[in-house]
């Protein structure tokens, strides 16, 4: 009996490009019970929806072979490689070069829950307990590398980190690094130092020279957007995982099903036409 679908679940076309990433082994491998895409959709449906693995729909395969697939996908790096190939893409669509010049850093701050307590730091700031997501972007808004630490680390200390993370899935492309007054300070030198260790030129822009009433800070908007994406799964709405390591690469996981939604009229079939004109078949496919 086939189940209910879901808004979540993966069309054929996102399946087509997403299937060799997730299948680990062969379809014929005696040890799998459920199909790929079935767990697949799972997730899927989990990290939009924000629900415990517990209460998995009972038309999804068993919540425990849905988490441990999880984890064999997020230590393969899947959902990584997946969202990097979609950023190519995407670049390539939008008249850019595959890899970009510039990126922008920004971190935000996740309310902690009792799974994630115990590496929770607080946020004086924000005023809240918690961890933090650093994040680096290019100017599309496209994830490209993300460090989480305790809600207490300073963003400018990150800087090093994201900076070795962007060089190594650009190719040591990025020239310059946009961020806020986050990571100016005491140590501003030191993330500017550490930026530069890797060919980046670290470029703050600042509000007393970008604010005039209320208008948006060049460049730093970006990010901002791209953090503006990832709400929409409830999941990543607060830091409910154990592992900092899964929190990394669900945020891959969200990036990677907006890229693909993105890019879905590419991977449609042009529709079959009846008539002759070839002009006509493309305007129905557009």
């Amino acid at each position: 009996m086939e189940r209910k679908t879901y808004p979540s679940d993966v069309s054929d076309e996102e399946w087509s490009f997403a299937a060799p990433y997730l299948s680990l082994m062969t379809p014929e491998a005696p040890q799998r019970k459920h199909e790929v895409r079935e767990v697949f959709d799972a997730l899927r449906w989990l990290v939009r929806t924000g629900a415990a693995w517990r209460y998995l729909p009972g038309d999804f395969p068993p919540w425990a072979a849905v988490y441990q697939q999880t984890q064999r996908w997020l230590k393969a790096g899947v959902f990584e490689m997946m969202a990097h190939v979609l950023r190519e893409v995407v670049r390539l669509t939008q008249g850019r070069t595959k890899e970009p010049s510039a990126v922008v850093l920004d971190g935000r701050t996740l309310q902690s829950t009792p799974e994630s307590a115990q590496r929770a730091g607080y946020d004086g700031h924000k005023r809240k307990q918690g961890a933090k997501v650093h994040a680096a972007v290019d100017t599309l808004g496209s994830l490209l590398a993300l460090v989480v630490t305790p809600a207490d680390e300073q963003e400018r200390a990150q800087v090093e980190k994201l900076a070795a993370g962007v060089q190594q899935v650009t190719g040591e492309n990025v020239e310059v690094a946009f961020a806020d007054q986050g990571y100016t300070g005491e140590a501003a030198a030191e993330a500017a130092e550490a930026a530069e260790q890797h060919g980046i030129k670290l470029a703050l822009v600042k509000h007393t020279e970008a604010k005039r009433g209320f208008v948006l800070l060049p460049k730093r908007w970006v990010v901002e957007r791209s953090f503006a994406w990832t709400s929409r799964f409830r999941r990543l709405a607060k830091d409910y995982e154990r592992l900092a390591d899964t929190l990394k690469g669900l945020h891959f996981l969200a990036f990677a099903c907006l890229l693909l939604h993105r890019l879905l009229p590419l991977l449609t079939p042009p529709p079959k036409c009846i008539t002759p004109s070839r002009e006509k078949c493309l305007r129905l496919a557009l």
